[in-house]
């Protein structure tokens, strides 16, 4: 029973997010294992609960991973499904630790806050610990205004730890637990105190974005290159003629661009920036002076000029890179090799305004989007290429995670891909503009600037981080009674 109210849980959570979308179970999803926690008192079997809660949780929301391996990484059904196994018995790990420290939490007074913030703590490792962070609870917030109230200031953990404490509070009152342990669902109030998202934001400024469409299976050849140039420049002049637009974007493509080499390509850009008089960016690979390949955001000024680009820090498993814990699985991009991950958040100037580019993945990692915002941008652009994903539910759940980087730092996102989902996101975190996927096709995205900073893009995670403090000091208070000497634990118990 214990071991069938976890799965339910796995399931619960995974409902909550793309293409499920039952965002309004996000505040009972862990309602359930909590109920199993609480009558489980063998720690192994604890972390066996939470382990297979996200076996299933995993498996219900990333199965496009299988697919992603056995087609683009050539892999085979076997090869892919396997090693998605794989990847799910080590994710749950996270969820397994949670359930046996959060079972100890659990029996004391202050255990539902503790637990809560044990949950978005440990949410905050995922991504440097497992290289893959993705779909954290909060994330199901971006449906809930009031629950994005925090995202301005705690980040998408503030969320998590809301929808988490919620959901191990209605536990407790189903085991009928005093109210000293649910009175703490009070603190599920806080955002109603806390000042609304902005809403109703104009658009000031044009962009022209390009969705080609390119193919992600076939060979790569020269007049494939050549053909593709010609469709980018052709579709961009296009839209852009009579617009005066503030900005051109081309997506990061599957088909390799090298601008710093190209001087066809060169030629081409120069012509589209000095004939719509705007500044343009856009998806290209360099090389380290080793030669070494860096997935770049390319930019150049309205005179046609290199204005600098952005090497991407964060890599996609598998994608750019392959984990030394999965060396037998194929890359998935291999056209030209494993990537070199950048060093530096770079933003560049837009008439006096400056604008930051994060890369295709580097969405799902909020502490490093955040630092374009503190480094001057005033504008957001997300470069993608989600061809790879299909039609899978991996493209909705890439959106929600730009949506939430948007609310977290205030700012209006751009998000070009090469496929779809191509749109304009306000500071709300509301798509106020969209492409239809799967077409080859240029247009138009409004958007605004701005230029102040959440309190979450300036101090970034500190509430994970002390959250997860508080929770270690809470797991201690727990242990705290019996390393006490007998004598003074036998007065304790006279009194």
């Amino acid at each position: 029973m214990h071991l069938l109210l976890a799965a339910i849980s796995g399931v619960l959570l995974a409902l909550v997010f793309p293409r499920y979308d039952a965002w309004w179970l996000a505040p009972v999803a862990l309602t359930p294992l909590t109920l199993a926690m609480v009558q489980e008192f063998v720690p192994a079997r604890r972390f066996l609960l939470g382990w297979v809660m996200g076996l299933v949780f995993w498996a219900m929301t990333c199965n496009w991973i299988a697919s992603v391996l056995e087609v683009h990484g050539g892999m085979g059904f076997w090869g892919g499904w396997g090693s998605f196994a794989v990847f799910c018995i080590l994710k749950s790990l996270h969820y397994g630790v949670y359930s046996w420290l959060g079972g100890v939490l659990v029996r004391h007074w202050y255990g539902p806050p503790a637990m809560a913030l044990l949950w978005a703590g440990l949410e905050r490792t995922q991504e440097p610990l497992t290289g893959f962070g993705w779909l954290m609870l909060g994330n199901a917030g971006t449906e809930i205004p009031i629950a994005l109230r925090l995202a301005p200031y705690t980040g998408v953990y503030g969320i998590s730890f809301v929808f988490a404490l919620m959901g191990i509070c209605l536990a407790l009152v189903l085991l009928r637990k005093p109210r000293t342990y649910t009175a703490w669902l009070l603190f599920v109030l806080l955002p109603v105190f806390l000042p609304k998202v902005p809403e109703g934001l104009k658009a000031v400024s044009t962009a022209v974005a390009v969705q080609p469409n390119f193919p992600v299976l076939g060979e790569w050849t020269d007049d494939l290159y050549r053909n593709q140039k010609e469709l980018l420049s052709s579709l961009t002049l296009a839209a852009g003629q009579g617009k005066q637009p503030g900005l051109v974007l081309w997506p990061e493509t599957p088909t390799p661009i090298f601008f710093g080499t190209d001087a066809d390509l060169q030629g081409r850009v120069r012509e589209i920036t000095t004939t719509l008089q705007a500044p343009m960016l856009f998806g290209s690979i360099a090389r380290t002076p080793t030669g070494q390949a860096l997935n770049t955001a390319q930019f150049v000024n309205a005179k046609g000029e290199t204005g600098g680009r952005y090497d991407k820090v964060f890599l996609v498993p598998f994608g750019e890179y392959v984990p030394e814990l999965f060396s037998w699985v194929n890359q998935v991009s291999g056209e030209v090799g494993a990537y070199t991950p950048g060093q530096k958040v770079v933003t560049f100037p837009v008439d006096g305004r400056w604008i930051g580019a994060f890369i295709c993945y580097e969405s799902a990692v909020p502490h490093h989007v955040r630092e374009f915002a503190r480094a001057g941008a005033e504008l957001f652009v997300n470069l993608s290429n989600d061809g790879y994903f299909f039609e899978t539910a991996a493209r909705e759940q890439h959106l929600q995670l730009v949506r939430m980087r948007a609310v977290e730092n205030r700012r209006w996102v751009l998000r070009v891909t090469n496929n779809g989902i191509t749109v304009a996101i306000d500071p709300a975190g509301v798509v106020r503009q969209s492409f239809p996927g799967f077409q080859a096709m240029a247009g138009t995205l409004s958007f605004g600037w701005r230029a102040d900073l959440t309190p979450y893009t300036r101090y970034g995670d500190w509430f994970a981080w002390l959250g997860l403090l508080i929770a270690a000091g809470c797991l201690i208070a727990t242990q705290w009674p019996n390393y006490l000497p007998e004598a003074i634990r036998a007065e304790r118990r006279s009194t």
